[in-house]
């Protein structure tokens, strides 16, 4: 793999033979990754997997038309192929009055922060087969647990460069350690499954193998004999590994392209409380190990910790510099780059912030209602907020929760949703978006 300065040089070149070839203004981005993945089942070696791999992409403007272009071949002689055919696309392009750069003037100028992404550690096969064994012994070891789809351990590393025509280069690089299991519990129809896994930068950060495994055991038993569900409205409680894709949606109507095109359900909401004042919710692109930190976006410009909603208001929106231009605004450090294409938005590190009572006092008052471990199927528009997602868990009984329930469907919308949405106290931080146990009056539940 090359060093953090060998590849943003390898960027750099390849900017500059794309102005030497008559681009009026271009950028390059170079990613490498390597990664081993280590999986067993029924306590036997299933696949030990290495992969490794890198990328360049080129984007030139010709005036106020542009071009994109990728390649895995770092040969010189297919690089230089690679600006022609770039810079001969962006001329036939059309124009588009809001593509380019992004303003020189907002650069990153100074030294990136350091934020603790890349680890020494690189654990040998032999270790990753160990931790995967013990992860899934562990979930085997559950009473109840009847068949294994399998443990896994993996590491991984990764490099990111990033070079502009108008005076921005800098690169970065990044780790990855993970431990999961998947076991089944019961059997025949009545089978169930679930999962545990755990994903960090650093190694010593990494949960115990054992616990990955008992918790996903504990996980499948607990969903044996499910019950059905008699349709209506009730009272929604969704736990933290799955309540964060409401973040999700929240953001997918945030994003400047979504709103440049007239797209979004928070379209004209800036502004205004669309979540109780008891809810804010942050962006943290500088998290010390974070699983999205970055020290800048992908069009070279500075990010910074930020409030995306602020005690329930919604404080603006997501933008890369096309967007902002189209709305006449200015760019918020969330550009994202691929290989190729164009740079888009989106968010680093994000949490909501958690609130002032227990989970157990978030359903105390809960005569019925429903407690979401998984959520199946994307039915949500992002237009119109309307929400209707398969779901399964448990039913919650006069404020506890009580039998296990599947094949169910929550519905409602987004609007609605958050305006009810109420966090409790236990905020962890584990995935990349965390959020509390949340609870959403008023959602239509559909049993099967």
């Amino acid at each position: 793999m090359l060093s953090l300065e060998e590849a943003q040089s390898r960027a750099q070149d390849l900017v500059s033979a794309a102005r030497k070839a008559g681009a009026d203004a271009a950028d390059a981005i170079y990613a490498c990754n390597a990664s081993t993945n280590v999986s067993v089942r029924l306590g036997a070696l299933e696949d030990v997997e290495r992969s490794e791999g890198e990328e360049i992409g080129l984007r030139v403007f010709v005036g106020q038309r542009s071009a994109s272009i990728s390649a895995s071949d770092m040969n010189p002689a297919t690089l230089a192929t690679l600006v022609d055919r770039c810079i001969a696309m962006a001329r036939e392009a059309p124009e588009d009055p809001y593509a380019g750069l992004a303003p020189e003037d907002r650069l990153l100028k100074k030294r990136p922060p350091s934020l603790d992404l890349a680890d020494a550690e690189e654990p040998e096969p032999a270790a990753l087969r160990e931790r995967a064994l013990i992860a899934e012994e562990a979930a085997r070891g559950v009473p109840g647990i009847t068949n294994s789809e399998g443990g896994g351990a993996s590491s991984g590393r990764s490099q990111v460069a990033l070079a502009t025509s108008h005076g921005f280069a800098g690169a970065y690089a990044g780790t990855s350690h993970a431990t999961w299991a998947s076991v089944l519990a019961g059997a025949g129809a009545d089978m169930q499954r679930d999962h545990a896994s755990h994903s960090v930068r650093h190694l010593e950060d990494l949960d115990d193998a054992e616990a990955i495994g008992i918790r996903a055991g504990q996980r499948a038993v607990a969903r044996l004999n499910p019950v059905k569900v008699e349709s209506g409205v009730m009272p929604v409680i969704f736990d933290p590994r799955i309540g964060s894709s409401m973040m999700g949606h929240l953001i997918g109507g945030m994003v400047g392209p979504a709103i440049a095109r007239r797209s979004s359900f928070l379209l004209d909401m800036l502004g205004e409380a669309i979540f109780d004042s008891s809810v804010t919710i942050i962006d943290d692109p500088l998290l010390q190990r974070g699983l999205r930190s970055r020290p800048f976006d992908g069009e070279g410009l500075p990010v910074e910790r930020r409030a995306l909603i602020d005690k329930g208001v919604l404080t603006g929106w997501l933008m890369d510099s096309a967007s902002a231009r189209q709305l006449g605004l200015e760019p918020t450090g969330h550009a994202s780059r691929g290989g190729a294409g164009a740079p888009g938005a989106s968010i680093t590190n994000v949490h909501m912030e958690a609130g002032s009572i227990s989970p157990g006092d978030l359903m105390a008052d809960v005569k019925r209602g429903l407690y979401v471990t998984e959520l199946i199927g994307m039915g949500v528009n992002g237009v119109t907020g309307d929400y209707s997602r398969g779901a399964a868990g448990f039913l919650i009984e006069n404020g506890a929760v009580a039998h296990a329930v599947s094949e169910i469907t929550i519905a409602g919308n987004l609007k609605d949703m958050f305006r009810t949405l109420v966090p409790a106290n236990d905020l962890l931080f584990r995935y990349a978006m965390n959020v509390p146990t949340l609870r959403i009056d008023g959602m239509t539940v559909a049993g099967g």
